[in-house]
């Protein structure tokens, strides 16, 4: 259903890189973590926290994950489907920081989250097609 999963999170200067690792870590348990350090706006460090997942077993956990939300949020999601996702097929999340660390799973639209990129497995590779497997992902 999902070729790979990219994700990214950024750490402000007022946030605990610690934290925001637990709640990379409660949203995609087994994913490793690279750390890339940048500068802000206003040249103030900015740390990345990124990777990317390919591994099926990693992946069938994170679907898990998705299947934990709350009804409301897949209803959502399935709503907004259609522009999430691009015309290579890939479907774009975000997940708030905070409520993650908590281990909560909530989307949300900001930015301060954590952003996923999720490939989604159709052939051929269209948009068309990936919404239709994205859909059984989220009305199960």
């Amino acid at each position: 259903m999902i070729h790979n999963l990219s994700y990214r999170a950024f750490v402000y200067g007022t946030e605990n890189e610690e934290k925001v690792r637990e709640a990379i870590s409660n949203l995609l348990p087994s994913a490793p973590i690279e750390k890339e350090i940048t500068e802000g706006y206003h040249h103030n460090p900015v740390v990345i926290l990124q990777g990317k997942i390919t591994k099926k077993r990693e992946i069938k956990d994170f679907l898990e994950k998705l299947g934990t939300l709350k009804p409301s949020a897949k209803k959502r999601i399935l709503r907004e489907l259609e522009n999430r996702m691009d015309e290579r097929g890939n479907l774009f999340l975000r997940f708030d920081k905070q409520r993650a660390y908590l281990g909560d799973l909530k989307v949300v639209e900001h930015g301060d989250a954590i952003h996923l990129k999720l490939k989604i497995a159709a052939y051929p590779a269209r948009k068309e097609e990936a919404l239709k497997v994205a859909r059984q992902i989220f009305e199960e």
